[in-house]
């Protein structure tokens, strides 16, 4: 009988009726720690859950705001929120294999992704967010999300408005898709032959939509350079759970 691994790490992530990971920014620690085959567990929260929990895990927020990912690094019985410290973290405590946090080819293209995807690829999710969500957690997010928007996310799912906005943005993708090819005689990912940090930031919000709505993560894979990121993160994303 096999022997498993105690884990070293728990990772709280945000729970959905599909029982997976749907984060986009807990995907970015969850490809690393699969990256890197750090041994650990997942404890799903629902919205309306994850302030008090992590106020209960002695964590404090200087703005308020309490957000997964979280992580209890179980040896040193440390915690910690938010990725940008978390891949900080992972990486100086567990620096084999190395997963490089910044580039400069790869902060230009997290920038450009999130200028020019990004308003249509919220327009098209938060709206469809819901849909997997437990009806609990669905109160919770609608009344914060509306209250954020002025509106009521339904008016978001406009066919004609929504299509515009992938228009718009087509140009934009298909550079940044470019970009993400820069070292491809090298290697599939960002910086050639093994991933980085933005290899997991795009892979991390293609798999978010794919888990909401195929039809969003279509609308992004269909151009150069997304896809073949994603397919290459396929071996760090069996772990979803």
């Amino acid at each position: 009988m096999a022997t498993q691994t105690a884990p070293e790490i728990v990772l709280y992530d945000l729970a959905c009726i599909k029982h997976v990971c749907f984060s986009p920014v807990v995907w970015r620690i969850r490809l690393m720690l699969n990256y890197k085959r750090i041994p650990y567990r997942t404890i799903f929260l629902e919205f309306p859950d994850i302030e008090h929990t992590l106020k209960g895990l002695g964590l404090e927020s200087a703005s308020g705001k309490y957000t997964v990912p979280a992580i209890e690094h179980v040896p040193s019985r440390t915690y910690m929120m938010d990725s940008g410290p978390i891949a900080q973290f992972l990486e100086s405590t567990y620096p084999d294999p190395p997963v490089p946090l910044t580039s400069e080819l790869g902060s230009e293209i997290e920038a450009k992704a999130r200028a020019v995807g990004g308003p249509a690829f919220r327009m098209s999710v938060l709206p469809r967010e819901i849909g997997i969500l437990s009806p609990r957690a669905q109160e919770y997010f609608r009344r914060t999300r509306e209250a954020m928007l002025g509106h009521r996310l339904e008016d978001l799912l406009d066919p004609d408005k929504e299509e515009k906005l992938w228009n718009a943005a087509a140009e934009g993708m298909r550079a940044v898709g470019e970009l993400m090819r820069t070292n491809k005689a090298d290697g599939p990912f960002v910086l050639g032959a093994r991933p980085s940090y933005t290899d997991f930031f795009i892979t991390g919000s293609l798999e978010s939509a794919r888990v909401v709505d195929e039809g969003v993560f279509q609308r992004n894979v269909k151009y150069p350079g997304y896809k073949e990121i994603y397919e290459a993160c396929l071996p760090y994303m069996e772990k979803k759970d």
